[in-house]
């Protein structure tokens, strides 16, 4: 058969794709902004009949009906990053959350510790030899479709056809569902307050050299960074994703990838977050590659990029340089990702610059404001990157280097980071922590 005439074979509608998921089997969900929408509505008409479907996933965008709690012994998600959409479920015990750093996530399906069934997947329209792109979500659905005894596909006449090991035949396609609706658009916002998060940016800003390769964690402060980069030289991208600020660097002749260690030339990512604007641009473009998330974001890839800096947030941070970025005390709120896997990639990087990039207050529901430096993590409260991992913290009142630190010196920069109202009361639990 001819790669059109088994296209043509595989057509089916959603409702008739969705029967072959039967109740105890275990599916694999594509995430980000590529959640398959027409797909998973129809699971979610058909859940009625199903009886403890799992469906594996990472961050989704979108609604998520299959998480309403109508759903409860029919569909139950096991996430390994919390996304909004699916927080309360996992808060309330209608959702799990399974820990897990990100490069290894794809490895769970492919070393048979989660064997899948069913994949649904959200691709491009085929290239002449059959070939469909997976579009802007690749490193985490590669290996998952590979995996997967059955390969549902939505496949949408507007995903951008990215480059790189993005790739799927129609051959391993089982079921094909024709869409054609645009790619939800997330542009990353300024996270609080706005002036606050450009402070924050442009003290990372000055922590980057001329020549570096950077990573790009999720939210605004990251995207907030690339505005403060014009004067730079030759800058370079290895992220696990991107947004549209990276656009006007390239534009400008900032971001030229020409001095990376590790594939020079071109921007290398897992997966995409943006606009229309950055969909458009990473359509068919040579210099982007998506890759699978198990090589993007493995430490020992990472670190070949010499001068690798890895910009990620956290929620709080104590004196001594523990790194919470997951949970608000036990409430699990969020994920690893790929904090860990840069943190410690850049750390091995020749010159490399591992940051943790926060604004040194956030304010409650209730509009009392508190310190993310913080004597001590909240109790419960999960380590996403120790304190042996650690280096800069940076706040919009400055910068603290704590490697090769003692404790001591610690707790002393980071107190000098802090909001000065919290700054006194700071250094009396330190004191009494025996920390000063």
């Amino acid at each position: 058969m001819t790669d059109t005439s088994i296209y043509q074979s595989r057509v089916t509608t959603a409702q008739e794709a969705v029967k072959v998921i039967k109740s105890g089997q275990r599916v694999f969900l594509t995430g980000n902004v590529s959640v398959p929408q027409t797909l998973l509505a129809a699971l979610v008409e058909i859940a009625p009949t199903l009886k403890d479907v799992e469906i594996c996933q990472a961050l989704t965008v979108g609604a998520a009906d299959y998480v309403d709690p109508a759903m409860e012994g029919h569909l139950r998600v096991n996430s390994m990053f919390i996304s909004a959409n699916i927080r309360k479920a996992v808060q309330e015990g209608r959702a799990d959350f399974t820990p897990v750093l990100l490069s290894e996530f794809p490895l769970l399906f492919k070393q048979g510790i989660l064997p899948l069934d069913v994949a649904i997947v959200h691709v491009s329209t085929p290239d002449e030899h059959g070939f469909c792109s997976l579009g802007v979500e690749v490193g985490l659905t590669k290996t998952a479709a590979e995996s997967a005894k059955v390969v549902i596909a939505e496949v949408n006449e507007k995903m951008p056809r990215t480059l790189g090991d993005s790739f799927i035949h129609v051959s391993r396609l089982t079921h094909i569902v024709p869409v054609n609706y645009d790619i939800p658009e997330l542009p990353m916002a300024d996270e609080g307050d706005a002036e606050i998060v450009q402070k924050v940016a442009g003290h990372v800003a000055g922590l980057i050299p001329d020549g570096a390769t950077m990573q790009l964690g999720i939210g605004g402060i990251p995207d907030a960074v690339l505005k403060y980069l014009f004067d730079k030289k030759d800058l370079g991208i290895h992220t696990e994703l991107f947004s549209d600020g990276v656009i006007d660097l390239v534009n400008a002749g900032v971001l030229t990838n020409a001095r990376k260690s590790l594939h020079p030339g071109k921007i290398v990512a897992g997966f995409i977050l943006g606009t229309k604007r950055l969909y458009e641009w990473v359509d068919d473009n040579s210099m982007i590659e998506l890759h699978r998330t198990e090589y993007v974001n493995d430490p020992f890839v990472i670190a070949q990029n010499d001068r690798m800096v890895a910009i990620n947030s956290a929620i709080e941070v104590d004196l001594t340089g523990q790194v919470c970025a997951d949970s608000i005390g036990p409430k699990l709120y969020s994920g690893v990702g790929g904090q860990l896997d840069f943190i410690y990639g850049a750390s091995r990087s020749k010159d490399g610059v591992p940051i943790i990039a926060l604004p040194s207050t956030a304010v409650m529901r209730d509009g009392t404001q508190i310190s993310k430096i913080a004597a001590m993590l909240k109790h419960g409260a999960g380590v996403v990157t120790s304190r042996n991992h650690v280096r800069f913290v940076v706040t919009e009142y400055g910068v603290a280097d704590l490697y090769g630190k003692t404790i001591r010196q610690r707790a002393q920069a980071l107190i000098k980071i802090a909001h000065p109202q919290f700054q006194e009361e700071l250094q009396r639990q330190a004191k009494e922590l025996h920390y000063t």
